[in-house]
């Protein structure tokens, strides 16, 4: 008589959702398992270090050289009275500063920086590295060309 109830009670569905809600975790588990983000591996070897470190570089070379492009594109647009704030220069600004960041702006704040001492210098009369290298002839893309440097 023990073994009747107990098919009777398999039939009546008394587990079924049980194993259901086994189903419906274990799916979900290995869903989450396989759609994780893996983190990028750190190389181990010293090649793999420094095809990081010249990728790294590289990627800084070409921010910094976008950077300069900008600047000089905004003397050039000051210089033929061109609209201030166009579309275009914003567009690129919101380029670089995606692509590279707050780094971007500090650097664009500390050729400003530099800039705005060499003018002060220049008005007290005092000579400058930029002075020795333009002589007395320079235009503000040569000074800039001057003071930005890329390596």
């Amino acid at each position: 008589m023990s073994a009747a109830p107990a098919t009777d009670r398999a039939v009546r569905g008394n587990t079924y959702p049980e194993a259901m809600f086994e189903t419906l975790i274990l799916t979900i588990l290995i869903y989450l398992f396989l759609s994780r983000k893996k983190k990028p591996r750190k190389p181990r070897t010293i090649d793999g270090e420094l095809k990081q470190l010249i990728q790294e570089s590289s990627n800084t070379t070409a921010i910094s050289s976008e950077i300069k492009c900008f600047l000089l594109d905004v003397i050039s647009d000051a210089s033929h009275h061109s609209q201030d704030f166009s579309d275009v220069r914003l567009t690129q600004a919101e380029r670089i500063l995606d692509r590279a960041g707050p780094a971007a702006f500090y650097w664009m704040t500390e050729i400003a920086a530099q800039l705005s001492i060499l003018a002060a210098a220049q008005i007290n009369g005092a000579r400058t590295n930029v002075n020795d290298e333009l002589g007395e002839s320079a235009t503000p893309e040569a000074v800039v060309n001057v003071v930005v440097k890329i390596n």
